[in-house]
């Protein structure tokens, strides 16, 4: 059954007259005809009886009218849902984020991108790296902005966007803020508060046990405004990207000796074609622009 047959039945179904609907459809009549004996041949009854000059539906045509009309109606929905989809127009994006990237460093792109595609939909999925590369495996990701420490399974496909220093969270009033930058050594002996979700806390871990100690754990939380409220509040400090800090009264300096660098990168799944509104998104934050990088005061 192809759909031009189903479209010729219907348009008879309306003028009950082969001439009238050949020329409403657009075609000859004896196209048309042949169209309706085969679509009659292949629905195993007929559909029309044929009387001279008067053309009537048959019982069995009355019968599967209704539901050719709505395949017509479902088709139709499907080329306009396929051409707003195509055009951007409410088209979903579904973006995994790291729950470790700041999110005020990511606004000003999010709303640069929505202001030249207010028809998509991105939607923001929080998770650790490990879970968001399932997520994309599974399909259940467009894409994924994160990073970590160790390389990606080859079967992502791994953009860069910005380099990133870790930093030493404070309190004000802490020893820390008179420094410009603080030693991997100068953490041993203070309270330290540990980010559960932290993909480089093992690395962290490592670069201060070759500084001779190790982290003396106060509290820990997989809540990146909990962990940074303790810090405002003076109940410790913490390894901390220089871009996540949200939360007022926290302070921050970088870390040195040896600096800590993650890489936050966009990822996709290798190969995997892209719809036209994920590849906008994609050359979009790929070409953005990131803010440079303010140091802190001396």
């Amino acid at each position: 059954m192809e759909m031009h047959q189903v479209r010729y039945f219907l348009a008879l179904c309306e003028t009950l007259n082969f001439t009238r609907a050949a020329e409403t459809c657009n075609v000859s009549q004896p196209a048309l005809t042949r169209a309706v004996r085969k679509l009659e041949e292949e629905l195993g009854g007929l559909l029309l009886r044929r009387e001279h000059n008067l053309t009537h539906l048959t019982d069995f045509g009355r019968l599967v009218r209704p539901h050719l009309e709505q395949m017509i109606a479902e088709a139709e929905a499907a080329k306009s849902t396929a051409m707003h989809f195509l055009q951007m127009d409410n088209a979903p994006i579904n973006l995994g984020v790291m729950c470790t990237v700041g999110p005020i460093r990511f606004m000003s792109f999010l709303a640069e991108f929505r202001a030249s595609h207010p028809g998509c939909e991105v939607t923001l999925i929080e998770g650790v790296p490990g879970h968001l590369a399932e997520l994309l495996l599974d399909g259940k990701l467009d894409l994924a902005v994160m990073a970590q420490p160790e390389p990606f399974t080859d079967r992502l496909e791994i953009r860069p966007l910005y380099g990133e220093r870790f930093c030493v969270a404070f309190p004000m009033g802490h020893r820390f803020r008179e420094k410009n930058r603080v030693r991997i050594a100068d953490v041993a002996g203070e309270t330290y508060l540990a980010r559960i979700n932290c993909e480089y806390q093992d690395h962290l871990n490592e670069r201060c046990r070759e500084q001779g100690f190790t982290l003396q754990v106060g509290f820990r939380s997989e809540r990146e405004d909990w962990i940074q409220t303790m810090v405002a509040a003076g109940f410790g400090i913490c390894f901390i990207p220089e871009f996540s800090p949200t939360i007022p009264g926290v302070l921050t300096r970088v870390v040195a000796d040896p600096e800590v660098v993650r890489q936050v990168s966009l990822v996709s799944i290798a190969g995997r074609r892209f719809s036209p509104v994920v590849a906008a998104f994609a050359r979009a934050i790929r070409g953005y622009k990131w803010p440079e990088v303010e140091e802190a005061p001396a």
